[in-house]
């Protein structure tokens, strides 16, 4: 089935991470541990550099999933923080659903730990009321390559889009011409071969 392009909106997104916790974090293995933490890194300055409404959630920290990764509440230590006591799907908690309609955003980028069940289940939700969701591929991890592509087309079938966050920024951005150092700055400190283009177009310029 064809869908029509849907493009993210700056001004009608907001991005929520889900279950990027210590514990979880250690399942992790369809994407290389350095890597996955780098995307959920560049993912959280995206966000920063956007000036994206952003919501943290976590379940059940007094368990084996333990804390949330010590970098993300730094990064938003203003942002709302829902540490749900047990609540699997996010969704099932009425403060994180608070937090989301109250940003008055009809967009969602979402990622997190484990694909299959944080994400999925609060992508699938998000959906049956009518967002529309954009999956960061790349900041969300689990077990393999097979329970991953189980939860994708899982997702994409209810209607979420697959996104990586260097996608997502630059369809937020739309234009070099909006920012030339900004973007290239929030790539540079991601991707090293990009910094490596954008050293080599800061060198050239008179």
């Amino acid at each position: 089935m064809n869908r029509p392009y849907v493009r993210l909106d700056r001004d009608d997104v907001a991005v929520l991470l889900v279950d990027h916790q210590a514990g979880l974090l250690s399942l992790v293995r369809d994407i290389d541990p350095d890597k996955f933490r780098n995307n959920v890194l560049a993912l959280a300055d995206m966000a920063r550099y956007f000036r994206l409404p952003t919501i943290l959630t976590t379940s059940f920290e007094s368990g084996p999933n333990g804390p949330i990764v010590p970098e993300l509440r730094e990064q938003f230590p203003d942002a709302p923080f829902i540490a749900r006591p047990g609540q699997i799907n996010a969704w099932d908690n009425p403060d994180f659903v608070a937090a989301v309609k109250a940003t008055g955003k009809g967009q969602f980028l979402i990622a997190g730990v484990v694909t299959e069940v944080c994400v999925a289940f609060p992508v699938l939700s998000a959906l049956a009321e009518g967002y529309e969701v954009f999956v960061v591929a790349d900041a969300s991890g689990t077990f393999n390559a097979m329970t991953r592509d189980a939860a994708w087309a899982r997702m994409e079938a209810a209607g979420a889009q697959l996104m990586t966050w260097f996608g997502a920024a630059c369809e937020l951005h739309r234009d070099w011409r909006n920012d030339v150092d900004g973007l290239g700055a929030l790539l540079s400190n991601h991707i090293p071969d990009y910094r490596n283009l954008i050293t080599s177009h800061t060198a050239s310029r008179p």
